[in-house]
């Protein structure tokens, strides 16, 4: 067995690195040794067992170095040990007395072999070296990089990465030179190549962390950029998104360029793929929401200006109602789709997402024009405009003036025309119909737009119903209810016209009273008094005084009739009950001698039944 004692390791480089450099430098030797005829094709393995371990540093570890010192003394002493040195396997042939003999004569003849490769024991001591110097630079390198390690895997973009890396590698580097280019050349550079892969595969997740923050960093400054761009007055979506991506782009360009180090086989096209198509989907993503927000504004806008038409041309029943109204909405809604083209310019859309958009927008049109036209058809709604009508028909001529009906009048023919006049309209108010095909508006019924329309199905011809068939006969009964209701109104005033007094009665009551009339003319008293009611009368109007004198007049007859109907009630109560043989009787005094009012006082008296009849106002008397 062949043990090997690595002393001084720092664990830099893995104990198995090291242990597979030493077998394959072992294998080197033994395959370049002059083996005895028979055995050239013998094995290292079918001789040797190969063992490796390691003790810790005895400066920077003393402790630990002790410590393993012990546990590999064990090795050789106890025999429970799993890794027990001395195997049962190994002949014992040689006393323990004479190993220094027996290595000694190994020696020898190692040095009297004329075949022994000492350039090979230089290269094993260069490789040796080389690792424990580059293995201080490592740890060097670790120290310096660690403070930077922090912030790129906490998603920060680190200022001058590229130049911090390209020192701390440097002086690696460095160090490396200075101390181990004095041994093997050969070795040397095979070391250095080695130590260069380990600084580059320390230093590559740094350069990818930082290209990814970099990546972050600019796809949010980009989409913030361009959301603050949207905000402006007048401005191009085109443009912002444009100018937002060369800048942000050109930032991370710079960013990873700097962030490479030479004579590495790192690259971030890749990553700059990614982001510019991460840009186009933020970009077709704003650019969408944009679309819709103008939707949107170009909805409102048409239902701000349909409700006004269509309250005008519906609350006035009319054959040609429907062409005048669906006139106008075509003109609203070209004018909405020119608006939307102009606009649209500038999101450079393409022809496909244009005739999207605007087949939403003829439909989210349509429905704002339907939702108008149920609101103006509604039941009470469309009552009261038949109603209306019928009652210009009916109740006022073709000047607009009210007619009063007089008894020769034919109120049944007026009622007629009027009446079928009015329900003539409830089938064109049930159906969105124009006179004129010209006018006629239509629309697919599978419209559709994942972002910009309802997920609710659109059936045009049934849009175009507004009073289904039971409706319209509802409609038709309660309005004959309600004209026959304004019939039965004319018929009655018509009767009261007939039962008012005819005007020859009052011929006869002036031929009756002409000799009244004179004898009060001609009566100085009377005449004097007639003047003075009329002189009165025309001074209470002038000075306005007729309410406040009707007003006390109203309060003086009530305040009479009151106090009358007291006293007769008085008069004519029931005898009071009689209280210890004697009737009790109590009366309220409303009124003085002088006839002024007085508060009301109860008086008791007691006297007998007659007192009763008497019918006095007040004791006192």
């Amino acid at each position: 067995m062949l043990l090997f004692v690595i002393r001084d390791h720092i664990g830099a480089t893995p104990l198995a690195n090291l242990a597979a450099t030493l077998q394959a430098d072992m294998q080197k030797i033994w395959d370049a040794l002059a083996k005895p005829e028979g055995l050239g094709n013998a094995l290292l393995t079918d001789y040797f067992d190969l063992t490796f371990t390691a003790l810790p540093h005895k400066l920077l570890q003393p402790d630990k170095f002790e410590e393993d010192v012990v546990k590999l003394r064990t090795r050789f002493t106890d025999r429970t040990k799993e890794d027990f040195l001395f195997k049962p396997a190994y002949h014992k042939r040689i006393p323990a007395d004479g190993v220094a003999h027996y290595m000694e004569g190994i020696w020898e003849q190692v040095q009297t072999n004329k075949d022994l490769d000492l350039p090979t024991q230089q290269e094993l001591l260069a490789q040796f070296r080389c690792d424990e110097i580059a293995a201080v630079a490592i740890s060097e390198f670790d120290t310096e990089s660690k403070s930077t390690r922090r912030p790129i895997e906490s998603g920060k973009v680190v200022d001058g990465l590229g130049k911090l890396m390209g020192s701390w590698k440097g002086n690696a580097l460095a160090r490396f030179d200075r101390d181990a280019s004095r041994y093997h050349a050969g070795v040397y550079q095979r070391k250095r190549a080695d130590l260069l892969i380990q600084l580059d595969t320390k230093l590559g997740p740094l350069f990818l962390g930082q290209v990814k923050n970099l990546h972050k960093t600019s796809l949010v400054s980009f989409k913030k950029e361009v959301l603050d761009g949207v905000k402006a007055e007048g401005y191009s979506f085109a443009e912002v998104v444009g100018g937002a991506r060369e800048k942000w782009e050109g930032r991370f360009r710079e960013g990873a360029a700097e962030a490479l180090l030479p004579e590495t086989d790192w690259s971030y096209e890749e990553e700059l793929t990614s982001l510019q198509q991460e840009f186009g989907t933020v970009a077709d993503q704003l650019r969408a929401d944009e679309t819709k927000k103008m939707i949107n504004s170009i909805e409102r806008s048409v239902k701000r200006n349909i409700a006004e038409p269509v309250a005008l041309h519906l609350n006035k029943p009319r054959m040609d109602m429907w062409d005048k109204l669906l006139k106008e909405f075509k003109e609203m809604l070209d004018k909405a789709e020119k608006t939307y083209l102009v606009k649209a310019k500038s999101f450079n859309t393409t022809d496909e997402e244009n005739e999207t958009s605007l087949a939403a927008l003829r439909k989210r049109t349509w429905l704002a024009f339907r939702t108008k036209v149920d609101e103006q058809t509604a039941d009470n709604v469309l009552m009261g405009i038949l109603r209306t009508h019928f009652e210009e028909k009916f109740r006022y001529d073709a000047a607009g003036v009210p007619r009063v009906w007089r008894p020769d009048d034919d109120i049944d023919g007026a009622f007629r025309m009027a009446r079928d006049d009015t329900l003539k309209y409830i089938p064109v108010y049930a159906k969105i119909q124009p006179q004129d095909p010209e006018l006629e508006f239509s629309l697919p019924s599978d419209t559709d737009s994942d972002t910009l329309t309802t997920d609710q199905e659109f059936d045009f011809a049934a849009s175009l119903i507004v009073l289904s068939a039971t409706k319209q006969a509802e409609f038709n009964a309660r309005f004959r209810r309600d004209a026959d209701a304004y019939y039965v109104e004319a018929k009655r005033s018509t009767v009261s016209s007939i039962a008012q007094i005819p005007v020859w009665m009052y011929g006869v009551l002036v031929i009756l009273g002409w000799n009244e009339a004179m004898f009060v003319l001609f009566n100085p008293l009377y005449f004097a008094l007639l003047v003075m009611g009329l002189a009165s009368t025309w001074i209470i109007f002038q000075l306005n005084m007729a309410g406040p004198l009707l007003a006390v007049i109203r309060t003086v007859s009530g305040e009479v009739q009151r106090q009358a109907t007291d006293r007769l009630r008085d008069h004519f109560r029931e005898p009071a009950a009689v209280q210890n043989g004697k009737p009790h009787m109590s009366r309220q005094s409303t009124m003085t001698r002088n006839g002024s009012y007085s508060t009301t006082r109860t008086q008791s008296y007691n006297g007998t039944p007659t007192m009763e009849k008497l019918g006095f106002t007040d004791v006192d008397e």
